[in-house]
């Protein structure tokens, strides 16, 4: 990858639209205002701004500039946006990492990635330090809440150091920002490398869809190494407005509850399992919540689902973000008053994108067909990070291949079928998991479901469920299911196999494992 960086020159460095000139910005039109809260502990946007050049001077001392990588390995912290913003104002590129990872995948990401440094936190130092053992090229390692020794850095010892300031870069918008590392579930994962111009095609977005405004307050519970975490963060760096970042942990319902209740957040974004949670949770309809805008997305939501945050929540707008890491993440946005009425759609593709439904030739389909949807537009990934020919598979035909099943309706609302890889195929006939799953959700005695295929002999392949229980001492057979699933879904789509387990497999994004359930259950 290329940048566009150049000497120094002020008038045009100004002009640059990217996160490191709107938080310079706010914090000299608004230095007093607060940009994080945490665990009630206020950043204000001057201080945001002087610890981030601080963690610029601290790199740019320790070697790191232009092009160069640096791993974030952390939980959600303020200082990991700190970190973020050091790291791309001395023209690096930030690299998130999910902290779930092992020792040899995070690995597999250095080596990949070439990153030459990498932030971390007291808590996750061991794992760190397993990394850079298998690593060698990994030279610098800063710990947040850390102490300087042993050859690692302290992130305040480094910040209070002084000494020589790096040389401000007049950073074009077209620069890579990121590398955002999909989450493997296929296998092993790309790195999108996403610009600065991509982050602020997304806050548009957002600030759309979400109806975001300077004094919103907006409630972020995702890990920011996802898309979906630091992504959703990009409209308050642009806007000036507040973000309450919660700290993660096993998730309780409860706790987001109060939280919200406390900051009296105005909007919140959460998978939907979370939300469900939420839902199920006793008081939520006592609560003096401000929520003007619900938000989900990332995996799919049943009608179960959808049907309880609007009874939960009937002052606020629902509204459903589509999308991929690869498109920053957002694609397609199903509107709150359409919430109801179009359930189970992901809505129509934003207006600053463009979007087809293709078949296998790159044929256009008609509405009511299936096929897969393709993308062009500002919020689009530069390519793959060191994998010139996974590029030019996503980008065959001069369209990004987003590799999602869909059908549009006669309005143009779209609905995802599938996965074009989790698509079975039996005697013939096509079966779309998520179908398949959305009908299983809606029986009373199933908490969540998923879908794999497995070999068989005369058909090829056939449906087995994976099922956890509302009720975890209940219990469940196929044959219970049969009338249910006689009433709803067509016989060759029925399940061949049901398998009762205690939860899904999940990754740090919500979504379900399926490898994990094609390695454990299809065969």
């Amino acid at each position: 990858m290329t940048t566009g960086v150049q000497p120094l020159d002020e008038p045009t460095r100004s002009r640059r639209n990217h996160w490191n000139n709107q938080i310079a910005s706010h914090a000299q039109m608004r230095p007093d205002a607060v940009a994080i809260r945490f665990c009630g502990v206020d950043t204000t946007w001057q201080q945001l701004n002087e610890r981030s050049l601080k963690f610029a001077d601290a790199l740019a001392r320790r070697g790191v500039g232009l092009g160069d990588r640096v791993l974030i390995l952390a939980l959600n912290y303020p200082e990991y946006l700190e970190a973020v913003f050091g790291i791309t104002a001395v023209g690096a590129i930030a690299v998130p990492v999910n902290f779930r990872l092992t020792p040899p995948e995070v690995a597999y990401i250095v080596s990949d990635s070439g990153a030459k440094a990498i932030v971390t936190d007291a808590m996750l130092q061991p794992l760190a330090t397993a990394v850079q053992s298998r690593t060698p090229a990994l030279e610098t390692c800063v710990v947040i809440g850390g102490k300087t020794a042993d050859g690692v850095f302290g992130y305040d010892d480094v910040l209070a150091e002084g000494g020589q300031a790096h040389t401000p870069l007049d950073i074009p918008e077209d620069t890579p920002a990121l590398i955002m590392y999909t989450s493997g579930t296929t296998g092993s994962p790309k790195g999108a490398v996403l610009s600065h111009s991509n982050m602020n095609a997304q806050s548009l977005t957002c600030i759309r869809a979400l109806n975001l405004g300077p004094d919103s307050i907006s409630f972020c519970t995702s890990p920011l190494f996802h898309i979906a975490g630091i992504g959703s963060l990009a409209p308050a760096f642009q806007l000036g407005s507040k973000t309450v970042l919660h700290p993660l942990g096993a998730f309780d319902a409860t706790d987001f509850l109060d939280a919200v209740e406390r900051e009296q957040a105005t909007s919140a974004f959460c998978v939907p399992a979370q939300w469900q949670m939420i839902c199920d949770e006793p008081t939520v309809k006592d609560r003096k919540l401000a929520l003007k805008m619900l938000s989900w997305g990332a995996a799919p939501a049943s009608d179960t689902v959808l049907r309880a945050m609007a009874d939960c929540f009937p002052n606020a707008a629902n509204v459903a973000v589509f999308g991929q890491t690869e498109m920053s993440p957002i694609t397609c946005v199903l509107d709150g008053e359409d919430a109801i009425r179009k359930l189970g759609s992901v809505g129509k593709p934003i207006p600053t994108i463009q979007a087809r439904i293709v078949d296998d030739e790159m044929n256009d389909v008609v509405p009511g067909e299936i096929g897969e949807i393709v993308y062009r537009g500002p919020t689009l990934m530069a390519g793959y990070w060191n994998k010139p020919e996974a590029t030019a598979d996503a980008f065959a035909g001069g369209w990004f291949h987003s590799g999602d099943l869909v059908r549009a309706d006669e309005e143009g609302f779209l609905y995802v079928v599938d996965r074009k890889k989790d698509m079975i195929i039996s005697g013939g006939e096509n079966i779309y998991c998520a179908e398949v799953e959305n009908v299983l959700f809606a029986h009373p005695k199933i908490r969540e479901a998923a879908v794999v295929g497995r070999a068989h002999e005369k058909w090829g392949e056939v449906p087995v469920a994976v099922v956890a229980l509302v009720d975890a001492d209940a219990e469940l057979t196929l044959a219970d299911l049969a009338p249910f699933l006689n009433e709803n879904l067509a016989r060759y789509k029925h399940p061949k196999d049901l398998v009762v387990v205690a939860e899904l497999p999940r990754n740090a994004s919500g979504k379900v494992v399926k490898v994990q359930l094609r390695k454990d259950y299809s065969s």
